[in-house]
């Protein structure tokens, strides 16, 4: 039950209870903003009011602090080739501190040994073969064709293709292990009633070959990797 307040405090305070202008002047002025320490102070009381116990102090004080600490840095290093980098290591460094207190000042202590187990391991090998490794080997398989001929005048966004692919791997392996097929028929469904688009546009004979062949093999085995996993957890 702490380990959810100490979270949902730190969702409501950097992500409800800071306007976009406080940002933006954290940004242009850093360190000397009195927008960061208005912010860190709002932290504090939401966790003051979370907790509702005297005795729980050392969480307050040290979650407060660190946010200082974190959010300081961030704003020093931060530019803005660097910013959405920075935003995502200062939200892991946050989260970090929570469970760290979490453990440290409760009773409850962290056993690495129930978290390295053959099913956790099988299901981080099974979520990782299907992001950048399976991404390579359809890549690998297309160098039988002109891709980029085909897809020329086709703008799009960097690698918005791959991330589209991986995620769309990762939730067939999450309704398969979830026994909900229905969930991956309607997510082929609407990857096909989008891309319809793009083919009936196109014209084109190969690209729609292309790009039938490309979603077959890349939900293909993302429905092989969860039938795989779930006859052997």
């Amino acid at each position: 039950m702490i380990l959810l307040k100490l979270l949902l405090a730190h969702l409501i305070g950097d992500f409800f209870l800071q306007p976009q202008k406080w940002v933006e002047e954290k940004e242009e002025k850093k360190l000397k903003s009195p927008k960061l320490y208005l912010h860190v102070l709002i932290h504090a009381i939401l966790l003051i009011i979370l907790l509702w116990d005297v005795s729980l102090w050392p969480y307050i004080l040290t979650i407060s602090v660190s946010h200082l600490i974190i959010d300081g840095f961030k704003l020093i290093l931060q530019n803005k080739k660097t910013k959405r980098l920075l935003f995502f290591i200062d939200q892991l460094l946050h989260i970090l501190v929570i469970i760290g207190c979490y453990f440290l000042y409760s009773e409850n202590t962290l056993q690495l040994g129930t978290l390295v187990t053959e099913d956790n391991l099988l299901l981080l090998t099974c979520l990782a073969f299907l992001t950048i490794p399976v991404s390579i080997i359809m890549k690998t398989i297309f160098l039988k064709w002109n891709i980029l001929e085909l897809t020329k005048n086709n703008e799009s966004l960097k690698d918005a293709g791959k991330i589209i692919g991986i995620l769309e791997r990762i939730l067939v392996f999450i309704f398969i292990m979830a026994d909900h097929w229905e969930a991956v028929g309607f997510l082929i469904t609407a990857k096909s009633v989008f891309r319809f688009g793009d083919l009936k546009e196109s014209k084109s004979r190969q690209l729609t070959e292309y790009i039938l062949i490309g979603t077959l093999i890349s939900f293909g085995i993302a429905i092989i990797t969860g039938i795989t996993y779930t006859a052997l957890s």
